[in-house]
C-alpha cells in the first residue's frame, strides 16, 4: 500500500533524529566565540518539528558544567513541543551550563547520550548568535528537508472572518512551505485595510524573515481577531516575491478559491501563532 510522505515523516515524530551537516558553524555569545565546527549535527529531539544544532564537545571554546537535573517525563509532555523552547528534553542526556567569559549560561546545553550522537552537545538556539559560513542565521536552524516555493496566481481568492470580507483578489502569490498549509499572500489594495490595525507582535521565520502582524480592529473580537494576518517588509531571498503582501491564517479565517470554500486546515503552528 502506498505511503503518503507527510504521514511517513510524521510517524518519526517520537524518534530522536539527526542529520550531519558540512558547513562551518560558528556560535557566539556577544563577542565570545562559543564554538566553531564543521562537524555539527542537526538534531530533532522527540516530538520536535524544528531541529537544533549539536556541536562536538571538543569544538566548544567554553567550559561545560554538567548539572544534576531530573530527566523530563514524556508522559507529562505534549504530543508536539512548541518551537522556540529548549526544554523539555525527551531523549537521554545530561543538562549542562556553559561558561562564556564572565557569563554562565544556565542550562543552555544538553549533552546527548545516544551512541550516534555521543560527544555532541545540543545548544539552545535562543541563547546564542549563529553564523553558517559567513551568513548570519535567524529564527532557528534551517531544516534541509524543508523549502518554500512562491507562485504568482490569477485564481479568485476571497478571505472572510465571521461574515466580514477581509480580502478579494485575483493577483495573489501562493507560498508553499513543506508540511504547512498553502498560504495566500495578497496585495494590500485587495485587502479591507479599514478592518485592520497594526499589531505589536512579530515573529521570525528561518526561511522568510521577520514578520509584522495585523489584528482586526473590532475590540469586541478580543483574542479571536488578534494577529489575524502578517506580512514581510524585508523578507529573506526566497520570500522576496511576497514582500509587503498580506497573508491571513487559513487556520483561523474562511478561504474561498474560485468560488469553492476551502476547509480550515490544521497545522503544527496553529496553537503557537
Amino acid at each position: 500500500m502506498a505511503v503518503q510522505m507527510r504521514k511517513a515523516l510524521a510517524n518519526l515524530n517520537d524518534e530522536l533524529r539527526y542529520e550531519p551537516v558540512s558547513q562551518r558553524i560558528r556560535v557566539f555569545h556577544g563577542d565570545v566565540l562559543v564554538a566553531e565546527t564543521t562537524g555539527a549535527m542537526l538534531v530533532w529531539e522527540p516530538r520536535r518539528i524544528v531541529p537544533s544544532y549539536a556541536v562536538p564537545r571538543d569544538d566548544l571554546r567554553v567550559d561545560v558544567v554538567e548539572l544534576d537535573v531530573p530527566a523530563d517525563d514524556p508522559a507529562t509532555a505534549p504530543p508536539m513541543l512548541p518551537p522556540g523552547r529548549f526544554a523539555p528534553h525527551l531523549s537521554a542526556g545530561t543538562v549542562v551550563s556553559l561558561r562564556a567569559g564572565d557569563t554562565v549560561l544556565e542550562q543552555a546545553g544538553y549533552a546527548l547520550s545516544d551512541p550516534d550522537l555521543a560527544g555532541h552537545v545540543l545548544l539552545d538556539w535562543n541563547a546564542f548568535e549563529w553564523v553558517e559560513e559567513a551568513a548570519v542565521m535567524t529564527g532557528h536552524a534551517q531544516d534541509p528537508f524543508k523549502r518554500i516555493k512562491t507562485l504568482p496566481s490569477d485564481r479568485h481568492v476571497q478571505v472572510s472572518f465571521e461574515g466580514r470580507l477581509l480580502a478579494d483578489s485575483r493577483r495573489g502569490v501562493l507560498l508553499l512551505e513543506t508540511s504547512l498549509p498553502p498560504r495566500w499572500y495578497l496585495p494590500t489594495q485587495d485587502v479591507s485595510m479599514d478592518l485592520l490595525e497594526p499589531s505589536s507582535h512579530h515573529t521570525v521565520c528561518a526561511y522568510k524573515g521577520r514578520a509584522s502582524y495585523w489584528s482586526l480592529a473590532d475590540p469586541e473580537l478580543g483574542e479571536r481577531g488578534r494577529d489575524i494576518g502578517w506580512f514581510y517588509p524585508d523578507p529573506l531571498h526566497d520570500a522576496l516575491p511576497v514582500k509587503d503582501l498580506l497573508c491571513f491564517w487559513v487556520e483561523r479565517t474562511d478561504l474561498t478559491l474560485d468560488g469553492v470554500e476551502v476547509p480550515r486546515p490544521w497545522s503544527p503552528f496553529t496553537g503557537f501563532s
